[in-house]
């Protein structure tokens, strides 16, 4: 069995990911990291950090536009992925915990551990989306990395949330 290689960087990483979503048949944007199954737009938005608020402003938006030949199309996001460099924050993991509606369209990835080394990326994902659970066994095929819950959902409770969320191991 060889080697797992080096993880590139995030924007290297997800163009990888979405070439691999293409030989599965899924449609894939040219210019937005964006994988079509069905009538579902899964999309995926690379970033070293995110502050909260903004965090919740691109995750509530839920229309996009998207080039298409020379004019856009405006599409319907049914999921965003927000995948990180280095880790978030506490009130950024608290704001997607606190707010189920938006944790069954929005997942979040720290793959900080990663780039530190670590064979582990954790996640807050409570979607039902088949491009992120592609995308975490993409990762663990690709890479031999494990994707881990960053808290488990049913703790959800501040006081147990932030505990389980500081003891998380990492590696």
């Amino acid at each position: 069995m060889a080697l797992p290689q080096k993880v590139p960087k995030i924007w290297d990483l997800l163009k990888q990911f979405k070439e691999s979503c293409h030989r599965k048949g899924w449609q894939t944007s040219d210019y937005e990291d964006i994988v079509k199954i069905g009538d579902e737009y899964h999309n995926f938005i690379g970033t070293r950090k995110i502050h909260p608020s903004t965090f919740k402003r691109i995750a509530c938006k839920r229309k996009l536009a998207v080039p298409e030949g020379k004019s856009y199309q405006v599409i319907s996001v049914s999921y965003t992925a927000m995948v990180l460099q280095q880790s978030p924050s506490e009130r950024l993991v608290e704001t997607l915990a606190e707010d189920s509606e938006l944790a069954k369209k929005t997942a979040l990835y720290d793959l900080s551990g990663i780039y530190e080394g670590k064979q582990l990326c954790l996640k807050v994902n409570e979607t039902e989306s088949r491009a992120f659970d592609e995308f975490e066994k993409f990762l663990k095929k690709t890479y031999g990395v494990e994707t881990r819950p960053l808290y488990q959902p049913q703790t959800n409770k501040h006081k147990t949330f932030k505990s389980k969320l500081l003891n998380t191991p990492v590696g």
